[in-house]
């Protein structure tokens, strides 16, 4: 990618979309198109189509999603399915329209069978019943992949759909009944040792295993894939299944390669906030899927590889805007 191409990064203040302008920023380039959801609302069809004719990305990295934890997922599945089938939809389609040059189209680790095997490869998509708690995300997602694989496939487009694991870090949301576990692991344990809470609830048994990444590990990971060799990218791309006979998607897991149970990040969290209570664990809330870990190989195969430490990386989202004006809401 040129310095100055311009780049579309949709989604651009979620923890996804910021760490990807602060990686995009950082490495130089110099034409970012950023559009907040009140100025460009991507589930509108109409304005989509408006949005990419007048201002034609070159590249664009597709963050924007309606996101959430395992409550979220089960109070509000359609909004979950239909939200995210519609903004995929649309960029997609206007970026096969408008010639841009390369999509990387961002999913989760969700999209893999509940009972998977570990670490999961690329190739277990489709092998089995998805995780029923967000089941209507990963679908939506999965039907993304499918509509940059077909794109591909009809239309000579170069769109690839990237998987990342677990992330974290400054952007995240720290919504008690929208947020994903670390955020709400970090503010829970922040909020119980500034009041003085002789204990701290956690979600299910403690024993469910979960990789976790730091946003800004992530977004590199995307610039990286995004900056590859056009032969290199070029062959992340999958194949016509009807021609080579293979299940090859365009797809390619975003990860750290190696996971830790919930009780043990309850304790991590618990050290790097500094609280001293009990940690009680609330068996009748789901546990989720078993284990989520991702098969990395074909990325760090390409010469990437994560360099952020968990503790690292917690201290630092603890350090962030977003996390001090959560808590300073309740405060």
């Amino acid at each position: 990618m040129r310095l100055d191409a311009r780049i579309f990064v949709a989604g651009h203040r979620g923890l996804v979309g910021s760490a990807l302008v602060r990686q995009l920023r950082a490495a130089g380039y110099q034409h970012l198109v950023l559009r907040t959801h009140d100025e460009l609302d991507l589930t509108d069809a109409r304005a989509t189509n408006e949005f990419f004719a007048r201002v034609r990305p070159e590249y664009v990295f597709l963050a924007a999603a309606r996101v959430g934890g395992i409550l979220a997922n089960q109070q509000h599945p359609a909004d979950f399915i239909r939200d995210n089938l519609l903004i995929q939809t649309h960029v997609i389609h206007e970026a096969w329209r408008t010639g841009v040059q390369r999509l990387l189209f961002l999913g989760s680790s969700c999209i893999y069978p509940r009972l998977a095997p570990q670490p999961m490869r690329e190739s277990d998509l489709l092998t089995g019943p998805l995780e029923a708690t967000n089941r209507p995300y990963a679908l939506a997602k999965i039907a993304g992949i499918e509509m940059c694989w077909s794109y591909n496939r009809q239309h000579g487009t170069r769109f690839l759909a990237a998987m990342p694991t677990n992330l974290y870090g400054p952007g995240d949301n720290y919504n008690l009944d929208t947020s994903h576990v670390i955020p709400a692991l970090l503010r829970k344990f922040h909020e119980a040792r500034v009041q003085g809470a002789p204990s701290v609830t956690v979600w299910g048994s403690g024993t469910p295993r979960r990789e976790f990444m730091f946003s800004d590990d992530m977004a590199a990971a995307c610039l990286f894939l995004m900056q590859l060799p056009d032969a290199r990218f070029d062959g992340l791309l999958g194949s016509d299944e009807n021609v080579s006979g293979r299940f090859e998607p365009p797809l390619i897991n975003i990860g750290v390669g190696h996971d830790l149970s919930i009780r043990e990040l309850a304790q991590t969290v618990q050290r790097v906030t500094g609280y001293t209570g009990a940690v009680v664990y609330d068996t009748e809330r789901p546990d989720g899927t078993p284990r989520k870990l991702m098969d990395v190989s074909r990325l760090q195969a390409l010469g990437f590889v994560a360099t952020t430490a968990l503790e690292d990386g917690l201290r630092q989202a603890l350090a962030s805007a977003d996390f001090a004006h959560a808590v300073a809401s309740t405060a």
